[in-house]
């Protein structure tokens, strides 16, 4: 992979569908293990689809604190799922990672999802890739430019796919979901 400029929590202190969009292409690694963003979707407080639309709760406070930080929650008591904290603390705005082509850390990944052998497999879902690269409530709160993240800018502009989020029964018109055009490894295609 390219060097390219470790992203800061500066970064993520912008509106949320900027910060999506250019996340698509950046590289996440997670002690170690991951590879490049190629799916995400946009949570934002103002909409119902996002769980900070009720207010402040434990689950979602980190959500209300400053940019920059890991919003990890469980997915129907089964899932973990990672997220980016965006915008001004109190704003309550994330990015949900969706998927990413793996990129290093093929042993790791493998042994944490047992008998998958496709590639295109290990990371393609929120829940596959929280598992592929071992992220648990354990990363939640932790900012994003310390250990255990490794997340960098991307190297090139890619091209961007858009339309709706994926397994919400709210808001579903918001074409919030944002992936690499082309890409083998998205969880779903973009129609």
């Amino acid at each position: 992979m390219p060097a390219t400029a470790r992203l800061t929590r500066q970064f993520f202190d912008r509106p949320v569908l900027a910060v999506a969009r250019e996340l698509i292409g950046a590289t996440l690694l997670v002690n170690g293990v991951g590879g490049r963003i190629v799916e995400v979707e946009a949570y934002h407080q103002t909409e119902p689809a996002a769980h900070s639309y009720r207010g402040l709760t434990p689950r979602t406070a980190v959500m209300f604190g400053p940019p920059g930080h890991a919003y990890v929650y469980r997915s129907y008591g089964l899932h973990w799922c990672l997220n980016f904290v965006c915008e001004p603390a109190g704003s309550a705005a994330a990015v949900l990672i969706r998927a990413i082509e793996p990129l290093e850390g093929f042993a790791a990944m493998h042994k944490r999802r047992a008998g998958i052998d496709d590639p295109r497999l290990l990371c393609a879902g929120p829940g596959r890739l929280c598992e592929a690269m071992g992220v648990t409530v354990a990363q939640n709160g932790l900012p994003l430019d310390r250990a255990p993240f490794d997340l960098r800018a991307r190297h090139d502009k890619p091209q961007i796919v858009t339309g709706p989020r994926i397994g919400i029964t709210k808001a579903v018109e918001k074409p919030w979901r944002f992936g690499l055009k082309g890409s083998r490894y998205l969880s779903k295609p973009f129609k």
